[in-house]
C-alpha cells in the first residue's frame, strides 16, 4: 500500500501489485498503530469504519491493485473517564480555554493501554466545562503531543473556543516553538526541511519522509548551542504531522537524542527517558478576545541536566 496521514487518525492506502489478492483485514491490521485483534478489525469492516474505494466490503474482501482503502477507527468505547487529582502546571485559563505544560511521560487522552492518568482525566478532575467536540474520551483536545514530549498544549472549554483554536492550527497561524538535543553537529546555523511525510511502507506504525502519499511537511530549525557530539536547536513547525520533527530530523541525520523510535541505537547514553524534545512556546489569537497570547515553557529539569552534562564534555 502507499499511506496517505493527516492530522486526523484516519488512515488511507493505495493497495500495490504486490498485495493484490491479500484479505483486507491482514493488510489493514498491519497498518494501525495501536495493538488491534482481527474480530475487532473485522467489526471496524462490517459497521463502515473500513471502505474500498468508497464502498463496504466484507472482512474476506481480497484486494485488488489499486484499491483505495480508507480507515476511519471508531471512538473508543467510553470505559466511563473518572477525574483524577493529577497535578496540572497551568500557564493560562480563564472561561473558554486552558494552557497546560505537559510532563514527559504523560499520554494527551486514554487509549488502548492508557485507560487511566492521561491529561484528560487530570483536566476533568480540574474542570467540568471542557468542549465536547472531540468526543467523550477527547474533550477539550485540540492538538497533541507524544508522550514522551514534555511542554505547552491549549485546552478548549467550549465549542466556540475549541473551532476558533483548531483553525488557527489549520490555518498555520498558531505559533509553535520546540527546543531538542539532536545527534551530531549541525553545520548550518539555521534551515528549513521541507519534505513530505507518510507512514513508513516497511512499518506501518512508523512514519518516514515518501513522495508517495506523503503529506507536505515543513519544520524550520536555529542552532542555539554546539557540543562535541550533539547540537540544541531550536524548532517551529509551519505543518503540524504526526511524529514530524522526530521524522523530519532523522532523516536530515540529526536524530534526536534519545529517542526511542527514530533516534540512534549507539553513542551517550541520555538521561531523558524519552526523546529530548520539548514545547518550549505556544502563541494563537484568543478565541473570544482576538488578543494575541505566547506563552513559555522553561525545558524541563531532565533535559536541562543533559545539556548542562554536554557543556562540560
Amino acid at each position: 500500500m502507499i499511506p496517505s496521514t493527516d492530522d486526523t487518525d484516519r488512515i488511507e492506502f493505495i493497495v500495490q501489485a504486490e498485495e493484490a489478492g491479500t484479505r483486507i483485514d491482514k493488510l489493514i491490521v498491519e497498518a494501525i498503530e495501536e495493538d488491534i485483534s482481527r474480530t475487532q478489525l473485522q467489526d471496524w469492516i462490517k459497521s463502515g469504519h473500513i471502505t474500498v474505494n468508497g464502498r463496504t466490503v466484507k472482512p474476506n474482501y481480497k484486494a485488488a491493485e489499486g484499491d483505495e482503502i480508507v480507515v476511519v477507527p471508531p471512538e473508543p468505547e467510553p470505559t466511563e473517564l473518572i477525574p483524577e487529582p493529577i497535578p496540572l502546571d497551568i500557564a493560562y485559563e480563564d472561561s473558554d480555554m486552558i494552557v497546560v505544560n505537559k510532563p514527559r511521560g504523560m499520554v494527551v487522552h486514554p487509549a488502548v493501554g492508557h485507560p487511566s492518568g492521561t491529561l484528560v482525566n487530570a483536566l476533568m478532575h480540574h474542570c467540568r466545562d471542557l468542549s465536547g467536540i472531540n468526543g467523550e474520551i477527547r474533550p477539550g483536545i485540540v492538538h497533541r503531543i507524544d508522550k514522551d514530549t514534555s511542554g505547552l498544549l491549549m485546552i478548549a472549554k467550549n465549542d466556540l473556543a475549541h473551532v476558533s483554536l483548531s483553525e488557527q492550527l489549520k490555518e498555520h497561524s498558531v505559533t509553535r516553538r520546540y527546543v531538542a538535543v539532536v545527534h551530531g553537529v549541525l553545520e548550518h546555523d539555521q534551515g528549513t526541511i521541507d519534505a513530505p511525510i507518510g507512514r513508513d511502507p516497511q512499518n506501518r506504525k512508523l512514519f518516514t519522509v515518501t513522495d508517495r502519499g506523503g503529506k507536505h511537511s515543513v519544520t524550520h530549525f536555529a542552532v542555539l548551542e554546539r557540543f562535541k557530539e550533539y547540537t540544541l536547536i531550536e524548532l517551529m513547525l509551519e505543518t503540524g504531522r504526526t511524529h514530524q520533527i522526530r521524522v523530519h530530523m532523522k532523516f536530515i541525520g540529526h536524530p534526536l537524542a534519545g529517542d526511542p523510535v527514530y533516534g540512534r541505537s549507539k553513542g551517550r547514553t541520555m538521561r531523558v527517558p524519552g526523546q529530548a524534545l520539548h514545547a518550549a512556546v505556544l502563541g494563537f489569537t484568543h478565541p473570544r478576545s482576538g488578543e494575541r497570547l505566547t506563552f513559555e515553557a522553561p525545558i524541563p529539569e531532565d533535559m536541562q541536566q543533559l545539556i548542562d552534562e554536554l557543556r562540560i564534555l
